[in-house]
């Protein structure tokens, strides 16, 4: 072996094996169609990082007319992703979306159906050990779809009392107080600025915008930002300690450049066949088939994506399918 050569044998050697996520997708059609012309759908068993590893892409043209994009939710109980098939007249694709509240069965993220607000973010999180009575505030993040089929990822704002949700492009590292509830409260007719006595951010940084999308899930933390990895766990505090390191089943959602909603599902917790993705393994993917923004959505046990009333992934949960309160559709127009 040549000097040169051995050099960059050796200098690839001491390359993270992070950077080293590229994967060979399949294109699987035939097994999930019928399909639109702008409607593909996509497998991998490649090995992550040498890992065993099984995950679905489906990508889907935003501006495509004879499809359209939409969501379903359940107010205080739960269904599996295939009773929300049947229930949503059988759509094309339906994915799970929102982290929820195994208790209430509650949405804890934003769902926007038909430009309504039908789910809310929880933005107060109380913390540990000797700062029991204290909050924290975080911003969490949702993907949309506007009227004019235009994708977005932002740090959204939910009230209950507020007909419209409110959003900001950029995150910030979230204060603690000890007010239960977020402390948003001058509104205007197209901002809500943060009161100054609680002094976390200033001028037009304070400043959240109405966020006008016919559609939109919440989850987070974001993973793709200006077509880079960026995970904002820390300012969406969905991940604590060493978890954002963990492999798990994953659902993810972002758009492309050219208008292309990319809807991913990874498997995992099968030792041995599929062991899951790391976030930034996860955002690394989304890049690699060109996002510019994404996020991560509730996974586990309830990430499952049907095409066409067919399951993609299997489930982690030895039951099968998870009961989910909220769902994202694409039905055919």
């Amino acid at each position: 072996m040549n000097t040169r050569k051995r050099f960059f044998v050796q200098l690839f050697a001491l390359l993270p094996a992070t950077a080293c996520t590229q994967v060979k997708w399949v294109n699987v059609d035939s097994l999930y169609g019928p399909l639109p012309g702008s409607v593909h759908v996509f497998k991998t068993t490649d090995s992550l990082e040498g890992k065993p590893f099984i995950a679905y892409y489906v990508r889907a043209g935003l501006t495509d007319r004879n499809i359209a994009f939409t969501v379903d939710t359940t107010l205080g109980r739960r269904l599996t992703p295939s009773k929300f098939y049947e229930k949503n007249d059988k759509p094309l694709l339906l994915v799970n979306c929102t982290f929820f509240n195994f208790d209430k069965n509650q949405n804890l993220n934003l769902v926007i159906k038909e430009g309504n607000l039908v789910g809310y973010n929880n933005h107060s999180i109380p913390m540990r050990g000797r700062d029991t009575f204290q909050y924290r505030h975080p911003l969490a993040s949702a993907i949309g779809i506007s009227k004019k089929r235009k994708a977005d990822i932002a740090w959204v704002y939910t009230d209950s009392t507020l007909k419209a949700a409110y959003a900001r492009q950029n995150t910030y590292t979230p204060y603690k107080d000890s007010v239960a509830a977020y402390p948003y409260k001058r509104i205007s007719r197209n901002t809500i600025s943060v009161l100054s006595k609680y002094g976390a951010m200033k001028n037009e940084e304070s400043l959240l915008t109405k966020w006008k999308m016919k559609t939109a899930v919440g989850g987070g933390p974001v993973i793709v930002q200006e077509g880079k990895l960026s995970v904002s766990n820390n300012e969406e505090l969905k991940f604590a300690g060493k978890a954002i390191n963990d492999k798990h089943p994953r659902t993810c959602m972002g758009y492309t450049s050219t208008g292309d909603l990319i809807i991913m599902v990874i498997q995992g917790r099968f030792p041995g066949i599929a062991e899951g993705a790391t976030l930034e393994q996860e955002g690394r993917l989304l890049i690699e088939l060109g996002c510019v923004e994404a996020l991560n959505l509730d996974g586990g046990g309830s990430s499952c994506l049907l095409v066409n009333g067919k399951e993609t992934i299997k489930p982690s949960d030895k039951e099968g399918q998870r009961p989910v309160p909220a769902v994202f559709l694409i039905s055919r127009n």
